[in-house]
């Protein structure tokens, strides 16, 4: 599992960092302030958790099975979720200008919230 955390971090970076650019420079004349800032704000949580996700991998890689390992996989499952939810919606607001989109940006936060709390408690419970 620590691998393929890896790999979707990874991944999950790098598009940030394209979305970012894109934002900067194609979507720049098109989109409202407003819009190109709710943008930003999606890149900034995605890379974020990306980073979040590679640690996420990386303790798992050094971890034995066990509850521990289990609430890693948790937390890089909700953090990879939290994404998806999170970011999306946001992408999707600023393109659209759908507010109601805007509703399931808590969802997404509430998976962030949940990858924090199962990392806590995993660190708690190392040896």
């Amino acid at each position: 599992m620590s691998r393929i955390f890896l790999a979707i971090a990874a991944s999950l970076g790098g598009i940030s960092v394209i979305l970012g650019a894109f934002a900067s420079h194609a979507l720049k004349d098109r989109l409202s302030d407003r819009a190109l800032e709710i943008w930003e704000t999606g890149t900034k949580y995605q890379m974020y958790h990306a980073l979040a996700l590679i640690l996420v991998a990386l303790l798992l890689e050094r971890m034995a099975v066990g509850s521990t390992s289990l609430f890693l996989v948790i937390a890089g499952s909700a953090f990879i979720v939290g994404i998806i939810l999170f970011s999306g919606s946001l992408y999707a607001l600023s393109l659209s200008g759908i507010k109601i989109l805007g509703a399931v940006t808590p969802l997404g936060g509430v998976a962030f919230i949940t990858g924090w709390i199962c990392l806590a408690i995993a660190a708690l419970n190392m040896d």
